[in-house]
């Protein structure tokens, strides 16, 4: 039989930001209980009281401050360096026979280049080529055949270099990406490796999500 407990978990890990703030100590417990309770009835198909809720959802912030949250904190005081690149813009296409021979004239091309920032990302149907700008007619050139699903200009990236251990850490992603989320900053790409993480933005973000994100892990 399903216990309130339970009901409750499943509840807020469906509202990660109010996990998130629960476990913070932003948010009021005694008027959360009160608004989940009619749910928590429902689905019970009996009434609870009030007390019941409360205790519940009190063990549930306890439980996550022991296990994720403070494994995150360990985690993040273990962050290298935080890397801001300028002046990039990236490429998206649509996946064809000949793109992966485009990229290779791609990357055979940046060997002769010096202090040049590139990614590729490549998934199921579209592949994103972020660049320096310097660049940038030269990737139109080269994939001039292919077909172009979406380019941004004046954009930027903030590599953070993570702790080995970071594939072991579940919600390690969501802490950074909510630390800039609640500043209203969007994130146009991210692309990482085992121990880096690359965040995209446009250039008037940038300055903000770096604030941010010096000041929780740097």
């Amino acid at each position: 039989m399903i216990t309130i407990s339970q009901i409750i978990e499943n509840q807020i890990k469906q509202k990660p930001f109010i996990e998130s703030a629960l476990v913070e100590g932003l948010v009021n417990i005694s008027a959360l209980s009160r608004q989940i309770k009619p749910e928590i009835e429902k689905i019970l198909k009996k009434e609870v009281t009030d007390a019941s809720v409360i205790m519940a959802l009190k063990r549930f912030v306890e439980q996550m401050d022991v296990s994720m949250h403070r494994k995150i904190e360990k985690a993040t005081r273990g962050f290298g360096d935080i890397i801001v690149r300028s002046n990039l813009c990236d490429f998206t296409y649509k996946h064809s026979d000949t793109l992966i021979g485009k990229q290779s004239k791609l990357i055979n091309r940046l060997t002769t280049e010096k202090d040049i920032f590139y990614t590729i990302s490549s998934g199921v149907f579209e592949t994103t080529i972020v660049i320096s700008s310097k660049l940038s007619e030269e990737v139109r050139q080269i994939f001039n055949d292919e077909q172009l699903i979406a380019s941004s200009k004046s954009i930027s990236s903030i590599t953070l270099r993570l702790p080995k251990d970071n594939i072991i850490i579940p919600g390690l992603y969501y802490h950074i990406f909510k630390q800039i989320a609640w500043e209203g900053i969007s994130i146009l790409e991210a692309i990482s490796t085992t121990n880096e993480l690359s965040i995209i933005l446009n250039d008037s973000d940038v300055d903000s999500a770096f604030s941010v994100l010096k000041k929780s892990y740097a």
